[in-house]
């Protein structure tokens, strides 16, 4: 089996940094796009950014500039460094993976259990 743990999340106040890590863990054989969402309380969980295999990254306009993701591919790790945090960034944040794993003849989608991300004063 494969399994997706978060870690890094917690309470800072506005304008600090935070970086999450998503480590990936089981059955892998390789993995392709990793990435981050999130989703604060009423809202629908909203993509943050993506990271390919080879390192081509995407961040979503609302954390441009604020945010970074990067991965570690011998450690099948995914990082997201966001700065400049506000309160509107205060959600869970969700690592999300495709993942061909040695069970599978194709790749498939896994999910983190989320970590708690809180921006206040």
């Amino acid at each position: 089996q494969v399994q997706l743990v978060e870690s890094g999340g917690g309470l800072v106040q506005p304008g600090g940094s935070l970086r999450l890590s998503c480590a990936a863990s089981g059955t892998i054989i390789s993995i392709n796009m990793m990435a981050w969402y999130r989703q604060a309380p009423g809202n629908q969980r909203e993509l943050v950014a993506t990271i390919n295999s080879d390192g081509s990254a995407k961040i979503e306009d609302s954390v441009k500039g604020r945010f970074t993701i990067s991965r570690d591919n011998a450690k099948n790790t995914a990082y997201l460094q966001m700065n400049s945090l506000k309160p509107e960034d205060t959600a869970v944040y969700y690592c999300n993976a495709h993942i061909l794993t040695s069970t599978s003849y194709y790749t498939e989608n896994f999910w983190g259990q989320g970590t708690q991300v809180t921006v206040s004063s």
